[in-house]
């Protein structure tokens, strides 16, 4: 227990001791130092030199080590260095841009400032592994300056080289008083370079980049801020400073001298130019901000001005389809404005250019020059055509401008469908902004709808007879394009739907491509758009249905006078077909009245037994006929001419006519009327009760073309009169047993002006039904609304039919309200309120 209790003997201080130690300790990293800047480092213990370290942060002097340190090193600095960077730097000054001497060449430049930079890379990397080694030395010091969140020992020998070298100030130099910094300098010179590179000359990117790093590695502050490195704070401004003014220089060159195409080409060179060169030369952290500078410089600052050029630019870009320049123009586009707004309004404006050019060459076109399709033209198909081509005649010329009109839109738009695949990347903007030029030069033609119709009408008709199912895809998907673009889609319904009526009941068409491009009407513009198309569809199919059963009821009858005229019948729902397509005689606007052809007794007898075999199944219907849109086969006998011995006119000779269904009321009053006899025009229309104007253009096809002159008239002119006669001309010869008479003036024509402004009247009479059951529906489900909106809603709700006009709908609103279905709300005239 006493051996426990002993007290210890007291240590001795150590301060003394300590004090020497320090002394010597330092001696042996000085000199160690001093071996290390010498190259003499592979003789040295950095065990010993770790443990001298060690001591002296051990007895907390490493405050002093640290001061002792950084003494020595900027002691070395003024001794060893900076004598060496004063002569490297004077005798390199000729080439430094800083002091722009005009006499030096180029390649004097550029060989004085490598020079220049190898000199300072060299102190640079020497310097470098020199603190590199020294760090590794002192790292218990390190530690606790680390511990301390002081600056450590490295950052503190390298941030010298900053200070006593790159901040190093030369005097005196070339009789200025001005210092030059080093710093200034060697940024010079690495910018002067850096033009030399872009001039084309050969300069020594490893070189440019070594510097650069340097400026990275170095900040200004010992504390090493992430933000404030030099290449950061001072290098990069400089250096998008100095390529701001080159590349400003050298917009304004290719301006002068260059064109459109060479500007693009150029810029996107450079633009892959400064991209490597921040790969090789300077750092990847400027490689967005050197290509904004491009950006602005080459590409913003003067790119309406190119676009302008006359031969080179947009205009001349889209009009030769010059791809690739249109290609590099939308990506350098596409770099400075995501909403790509000023291609987006060149190309639109273009569009609009293009497209009134089409009209404007529709209007200076002349369709009256003889053509091979002429005779075509002027009849249905199927007739006999000319042997030489003829002039087109005004409904011809008419439909043959729709289809150009057509047919260039469609040009136009494959034109633009190519560049937006093929420069533009299908990008969405462009795509709705050609999209919408397109509909606005097309709606801003007032015959758009009238004249996609008869296109159309046109490919259905005759573009697709033997041609495969890849030709007919084609069409459709164009038919579907033009029916997109149009606004007025109401009007184009009506037109179609007379177009679609005599396609289907002459059988102009394939059925099957009819109904698909229906169906694909509906998918795009919905039920509503084709449910008179389908009634007309399911008509033809049940009209077809009923044509066989009834041939069945009658061979089943063996009524053999019956059985000598075949029928072939369409039941047609008068909602469904156009008033065009029913005839004139079933009902006038405004009139009730019927005015009914008078037919041949065993063409009435016949429609009696239909009408019998229709209404066995069908109780309450009423059946109205409608000769204007039908036709016949009739098997004509012409006997031989007495006198004469030899030719055609010698012999008995029989046709087979197909005429319309007024042409075959026509021909049969000839049955029974003597060969020297004659009818006149009064005449035939008072036994056929046919309207004068349908009874005049019968008449026309068959009396006054030769090809087809079954009957002769008194007398022979181009004409017909109601003064003219009519008889069976026995002198009719044609080579051709099957004759197919032409109608003159089909209705599928383009329409003559009164013709089309009468149908705008009926178009916007529907309009104004549309609008006011539009207002009525509306009101009904919200009860009260301002003027305003409910001409806001309005418009959204019949905008997939048609624009209606802000006149249209003020005018329906008060008409609603003198017939009370809205009443003005009380204190405001401008809302309304929906009467029960």
């Amino acid at each position: 227990m006493a051996s426990r209790n002993r007290p210890r003997p007291i240590r001795r201080p150590l301060i003394n001791k300590e004090a020497g130690g320090f002394d010597q300790c330092w001696a042996t990293l000085q000199s160690a130092m001093t071996d290390i800047h010498n190259k003499n480092a592979s003789k040295l213990s950095f065990e010993n030199l770790y443990r001298a370290s060690y001591k002296i942060t051990l007895v907390k002097r490493g405050e002093d080590l640290f001061n002792k340190v950084k003494e020595f090193e900027t002691e070395w600095f003024h001794k060893h260095i900076i004598p060496g960077v004063d002569e490297l730097v004077r005798n390199n000054l000729p080439s430094i841009a800083l002091i722009q001497m005009t006499t030096s060449s180029s390649h004097e430049r550029r060989e004085a400032g490598e020079r220049l930079l190898r000199g300072i890379r060299k102190i640079w990397e020497d310097h470098n592994t020199s603190m590199n080694l020294i760090a590794d030395m002192l790292m218990y010091l390190e530690r606790s300056c680390a511990e301390t969140k002081q600056a450590s020992v490295y950052a503190t020998t390298i941030g010298l080289f900053r200070d006593h070298i790159l901040k190093y100030g030369l005097k005196d130099v070339d009789g200025s008083d001005q210092p030059f910094i080093i710093l200034d300098v060697v940024i010079a010179v690495v910018l002067d370079l850096i033009n030399m590179d872009r001039d084309g000359d050969i300069v020594d990117r490893n070189l440019l980049r070594d510097i650069t790093g340097m400026l990275e590695q170095l900040y200004e502050t010992d504390e090493e801020k992430e933000n404030e490195k030099l290449y950061t704070t001072i290098f990069e401004p400089r250096f998008l400073a100095a390529s701001d003014v080159f590349y400003k220089a050298e917009c304004e060159k290719l301006l002068r001298e260059s064109d459109a195409g060479s500007w693009l080409r150029h810029t996107r060179r450079r633009l892959l130019e400064e991209e490597e060169r921040c790969v090789t030369s300077v750092s990847n952290f400027t490689k967005d901000s050197i290509a904004a500078v491009l950006e602005k410089e080459l590409v913003l600052a003067k790119m309406d001005d190119f676009l302008a050029m006359e031969g080179s630019g947009l205009k001349a870009m889209v009009d030769n389809d010059r791809e690739e320049d249109l290609g590099i123009l939308y990506q350098l586009i596409s770099r400075i404005d995501k909403s790509k707004n000023t291609l987006k309004t060149n190309l639109q404006s273009r569009v609009m250019e293009l497209g009134l050019e089409i009209e404007q060459t529709l209007k200076n076109t002349d369709f009256s020059a003889p053509t091979a399709a002429g005779a075509a033209g002027e009849a249905e198909e199927g007739a006999e055509g000319a042997d030489k081509p003829k002039a087109l005649g005004p409904a011809a010329q008419q439909t043959a401008a729709a289809i150009k009109w057509v047919d260039d839109v469609l040009k136009l738009k494959a034109k633009f469908d190519s560049l937006l695949e093929n420069c533009f990347n299908n990008d969405l903007i462009i795509q709705s902004a050609i999209t919408k030029s397109f509909s606005d030069f097309i709606n801003m033609f007032e015959r758009s709808a009238e004249f996609v119709s008869l296109f159309i009408d046109d490919s259905l008709k005759r573009g697709l007879k033997g041609k495969s199912d890849e030709d007919a895809e084609v069409v459709l998907q164009k038919a579907i394009v033009l029916v997109r673009y149009l606004s007025d889609r109401d009007l184009f319904e009506r037109y179609y739907q007379k177009h679609l009526g005599r396609r289907l009941l002459h059988s102009k068409s394939e059925i099957h491509i009819e109904k698909e491009l229906v169906r694909r009407m509906r998918a795009e513009l919905g039920n509503h758009f084709t449910a008179k198309f389908e009634g007309m569809f399911k008509d033809m199919e049940l009209s077809k249905d009923l044509s066989t059963n009834y041939k069945d009821h009658i061979r089943n009858l063996g009524d053999d006078d019956r059985k000598s005229t075949e029928l072939a019948i369409h039941v047609l729902t008068t909602n469904f077909w156009p008033t065009d397509v029913m005839g004139r005689g079933v009902l006038q606007d405004g009139d009730t009245s019927r005015s009914d052809c008078i037919f041949p007794p065993s063409i009435k007898r016949l429609q009696e037994s239909f009408y019998k075999f229709y209404c066995q199944d069908r109780s309450g219907r009423i059946l109205t006929w409608v000769p204007s849109t039908g036709s016949a086969d009739i098997k004509c006998f012409f006997p031989k001419v007495p006198g004469k011995e030899s030719g055609p006119l010698s012999k008995d000779r029989r046709y087979e006519l197909n005429v319309s269904t007024y042409g075959m009321i026509v021909l049969m009053l000839f049955n029974d009327l003597a060969s020297d006899e004659s009818l006149s025009f009064e005449e035939i229309q008072l036994k056929t009760n046919i309207p004068v104007p349908d009874l005049t253009k019968t008449l026309t096809s068959l009396s006054v073309p030769p090809k087809f002159r079954v009957l002769a008239k008194e007398p022979l002119t181009k004409s017909v009169k109601p003064t003219d006669k009519f008889s069976f001309n026995a002198q009719f010869v044609s080579k051709q047993i099957k004759i197919r008479v032409p109608v003159i003036s089909s209705t599928s024509k383009v329409e003559g002006n009164e013709e089309r402004k009468e149908t705008e009247r009926k178009n916007d009479q529907t309009r104004a039904h549309v609008v006011d059951a539009a207002i009525v529906r509306i009101m009904k489900q919200r009860k009260e609304l301002t003027h305003t909106q409910l001409t806001t809603e309005v418009i959204g709700q019949l905008s997939g039919r048609f624009k209606p006009e802000i006149s249209l709908i003020k005018k329906r609103i008060e008409d609603l309200l003198t017939r009370e279905y809205l009443e003005r709300m009380e204190g405001d005239t401008a809302a309304y309120r929906y009467l029960a």
